[in-house]
């Protein structure tokens, strides 16, 4: 079991906003498994809540994922209150699972580390 996070990487946001914007994808993500997969939370918590952050070229890359792996997936898209670096609604990076790994890797295996 995993946990992926994907970024925009045309955003250049600031490390300490990428770390914000990770944690808010990775326990929104987390919270809807726990809802509606349980069993699958649990396995991940116990297995040692593996996490890893990808990155993904912009917002229509990142949309067009979301919606190819929503229906099979837990996902969430994450929107940036707009305080700091970017406007308020900016769609910044996604959640996904935790999961079965060969099934989030068929969505993401091309993205590259960030």
């Amino acid at each position: 079991m995993k946990q992926v996070i994907v970024i925009r990487n045309d955003l250049k946001l600031g490390k300490g906003k990428i770390a914000v914007q990770v944690a808010h994808a990775s326990l929104s993500s987390a919270e809807i498994c726990k809802k509606n997969h349980p069993s699958i939370y649990r396995e991940w918590l116990e297995e040692g809540q593996k996490k890893i952050v990808l990155k993904i070229e912009n917002k229509e890359k990142l949309l067009e994922l979301y919606e190819r792996i929503k229906e099979e997936i837990p996902a969430v898209l994450i929107r940036d209150a707009g305080m700091t670096q970017v406007p308020p609604g900016t769609v910044t990076c996604m959640g996904i699972g935790p999961w079965k790994d060969e099934e989030i890797d068929r969505y993401t295996g091309e993205l590259k580390l960030l």
